[in-house]
């Protein structure tokens, strides 16, 4: 499992020894190329993304994208991990720009690196932008779950929209 620290760093997930005391890797994003070697990430507005091979060895990548991760080149560290021109990205759940306020010091550096699209009327659109990196990244198939962690209180947590006291979404992938 990770420990995420809303930067550009991806480890390779490697098994754990039972004495071992150092139970979580700091980085956002996780890779495997072993079958049954599990990775977890737990977002609550941020996006986990998911990332795998399409051809050849089957290699699984997991990313927890926030937009300071998305600035750090958080997609590119996670394809690169990945060794293959062949991927596949699946974008989940995380808070839409009908919801995802920002200032300035978020706007900016957004619309700079992935376009005037990504934000309009101090609203982000953080799964445009992560969509935009991973084309960029050599990504063609790219799919969203499509929907805001902040508008569907029934379904999701929200960091935001619970002013910081809230629970985790959890994504657990491995390679069966």
């Amino acid at each position: 499992m990770a420990w995420q620290v809303h930067g550009g760093s991806v480890t390779e997930a490697k098994p754990k020894g039972i004495i071992e005391r150092k139970i979580f890797e700091q980085c956002d994003g996780l890779w495997t190329d072993r079958p049954g070697q599990a990775m977890a990430l737990v977002t609550a507005d941020c996006f986990p993304v998911a990332l795998a091979r399409t051809n050849g060895e089957p290699v699984l990548c997991v990313l927890h994208v926030g937009w300071r991760g998305l600035l750090d080149a958080i997609v590119d560290s996670g394809v690169a991990a990945l060794r293959s021109d062949r991927l596949a990205a699946m974008i989940g759940p995380g808070i839409g720009p009908c919801c995802y306020e920002v200032g300035n010091d978020v706007s900016e550096p957004l619309r700079d690196r992935f376009g005037a699209g990504v934000v309009a009327g101090g609203r982000a659109d953080l799964a445009a932008a992560i969509e935009r990196a991973l084309h960029g990244a050599g990504v063609a198939q790219v799919e969203r779950a499509g929907h805001c962690t902040s508008c569907e209180p029934e379904l999701f947590f929200s960091h935001r929209r619970d002013g910081g006291r809230t629970g985790r979404q959890g994504v657990i992938a491995y390679i069966g």
